[in-house]
């Protein structure tokens, strides 16, 4: 390892970096995709066939058709067969059906991102798997646990309401159904519904453009396997946005585009990935229960625990690695000695990859332009082995804005720092609803008993028992990471843990005839408070730049943590937790009735 910096200097610099970019208009600085932008939302991937509207009654609902669907529904078919998953794509797959952008891939390993290996008896071609295998993956998932037989595609969910007298879950959709359903789980997960930058004359554009959610391979050509992008040959394209999604399909664009343009305001972190094709004859060496046994070394290691091997080996668990280390080094494992030790590790690892930007890129003003000045945990983590090389290729061009943004769109390009580029093509990498509020960021809301809606629930910020159960909304169970584990880094590990409890409640209100199951408020209080006193959350660093992670730089209020609120012991105890909590058979907390 390196030596570590001047880590006062770095600390003054990182402060300088997120100045520049905090925005009094937080995430109110991006638009929704509706009214003159809703074509934005069109399904570029499958023609809606018309249906009469459904009115029938199912044993369980879940709304969402991507990993947290799928997982979910699988496990709730072990205590009933009645089972349907409404989802507004053409097919399951969730943030897989709609991110089709050319070199899509996880950004973890594919041994523990993609869930459900042992139970479909598939191997993974690669260490980080492309989109289209993984979108094949969730039709796998669907087809081998029977869920295509009641699935809903092509309908949006417009309204859920809860009606007391038949306890019953009424979902209303753009479709003019009106379905019942004695149980509902909500998986409409944080990268599904795009946003688009809140750029002065973005309607204005009088040329082509996209989100990188719905690509238009009509007009670039290509195909989400990789295929050249030959119509882009002779076009000036630009793309507005250097998050993760960018990072992976630039180094695409910059081998099709006659000149391409890359917009930036935040440059992201970029670390190595080595991906790798899988080794059969390895996968077949592995034990019964290895999926399992990875999810929770991953989780483990990625979290500051000790384990004897490193599984997955990537740029996860190689900063968790260092901080391990440097606490042994120093001999010191109090909280303030491994926040040292974070630090320090932190510190030598963001250096390393400023360095490596300086060794990859070959012009000195693009290469200092590239570089990461926060905490690599900042901002989501990138892993590319194309992006930066991108770079050095003649008719790529880094317009770095200096924190600034984009000034402004006019009927044929671009304005950044005070110069037009004159464009064919705009591409919006620009992300999708994370922090807005629940009703927004879901697309439909949810009310319960009495007319109360979820948002008003939420107005102070979420309130829950584990993350899934809500007052107020019985039979109602919400998928996340969020006031559970938290783990960000594999979100799909949430999703299993979250399937197996939801079945195991489920399984139990059926088995004893209740018409409904809800937490109590005094047990949803007293969890909130649990989590509150414990202190642990995601993103909350003063001192990060503005991004998704930490609601572009606005959590200063009670209100808005808990929104981001975790189990104070890490994701491995709340599993743990929350594994003995449904073994147990006496579900503290909850209301059978």
């Amino acid at each position: 390892m390196s030596a570590t910096p001047n880590s006062e200097a770095l600390r003054d610099r990182y402060r300088i970096e997120r100045d520049k970019r905090i925005r009094p208009d937080g995430n109110d600085q991006y638009i929704q995709p509706i009214g003159r932008f809703s074509h934005y939302l069109d399904d570029v991937w499958t023609e809606v066939e018309s249906r009469p509207p459904l009115t029938d009654e199912v044993t369980f609902a879940f709304i969402g058709g991507g990993f947290a669907g799928l997982v979910v529904s699988s496990s709730v078919g072990e205590v009933t067969d009645d089972v349907r998953i409404i989802e507004k794509g053409g097919d399951f797959g969730g943030t897989w059906y709609w991110n089709r952008y050319p070199g899509a891939m996880c950004d973890t390993t594919s041994f523990v991102y993609m869930p459900l290996l042992e139970e479909t008896g598939h191997m993974p071609s690669e260490k980080y798997a492309h989109g289209p295998e993984i979108l094949e993956h969730s039709r796998r998932i669907g087809r081998h646990f029977g869920l295509y037989d009641s699935a809903v595609f092509s309908t949006e969910v417009t309204a859920l309401d809860w009606d007391d007298e038949a306890k019953r879950w009424v979902i209303t959709t753009n479709r003019g159904d009106a379905m019942r359903a004695r149980f509902v789980a909500i998986g409409a997960g944080p990268l599904h519904r795009p946003k688009l930058p809140g750029i002065e004359g973005i309607e204005l554009y009088a040329g082509h453009s996209f989100h990188t959610s719905r690509w238009d391979y009509h007009y670039t050509g290509g195909d989400p396997a990789g295929a050249p992008m030959t119509n882009l040959a002779d076009k000036r394209v630009g793309i507005i946005g250097t998050g993760a999604t960018a990072v992976q399909c630039i180094p695409h664009l910059a081998r099709s585009c006659g000149e391409l343009y890359v917009f930036q305001r935040t440059p992201s972190s970029i670390d190595v990935r080595n991906n790798a094709p899988t080794d059969p004859d390895w996968f077949a060496t592995l034990d019964e229960g290895w999926q399992q046994e990875w999810l929770e070394n991953f989780t483990t290691l990625q979290t500051g625990g000790f384990v004897d091997e490193d599984l997955t080996m990537d740029g996860w668990t190689d900063l968790s690695q260092r901080i391990r280390d440097k606490a042994i080094e120093n001999g010191d494992f109090t909280p303030e000695g491994l926040v040292r030790a974070y630090h320090d590790s932190d510190d030598e690892k963001m250096t390393e990859l400023r360095a490596r930007v300086e060794q990859v890129v070959d012009d000195p003003a693009t290469a200092e332009a590239l570089k990461a000045w926060y905490r690599q945990l900042c901002k989501r983590p990138c892993f590319h082995d194309e992006y930066l090389q991108a770079f050095n290729q003649p008719n790529v061009t880094l317009v770095d804005t200096d924190g600034r943004g984009v000034e402004r769109i006019d009927e044929t390009g671009v304005w950044a720092n005070g110069e037009h580029h004159q464009l064919d093509l705009i591409i919006y990498a620009s992300g999708f609803e994370v922090g807005t509020d629940y009703a927004r960021r879901c697309g439909f809301e949810t009310t319960g008993r009495d007319g109360r809606t979820l948002s008003e629930h939420w107005d102070r910020g979420m309130v829950s028992l584990h993350g899934i159960h809500m007052h107020g909304f019985p039979n109602l169970f919400m998928v996340g990471p969020n006031q559970g584990a938290n783990l960000i880094s594999n979100v799909p590990h949430n999703f299993v843990e979250r399937a197996r409890t939801i079945a195991t409640v489920v399984g139990r209100a059926l088995e004893a005839g209740a018409d409904e199951v809800e937490v109590t408020a005094e047990a949803e209080a007293a969890w909130v408070k649990r989590l509150e006193d414990g202190g642990r959350t995601f993103g909350n660093d003063p001192d990060c730049t503005p991004g998704y992670y930490n609601n572009e730089g606005h959590l200063a209020s009670a209100e808005d943590r808990r929104n981001f609120l975790g189990f104070p012991d890490g994701p491995m105890a709340y599993f743990a937790y929350i594994d003995q909590w449904r073994s147990t058979g006496r579900f503290e907390g909850l209301d059978f009735r």
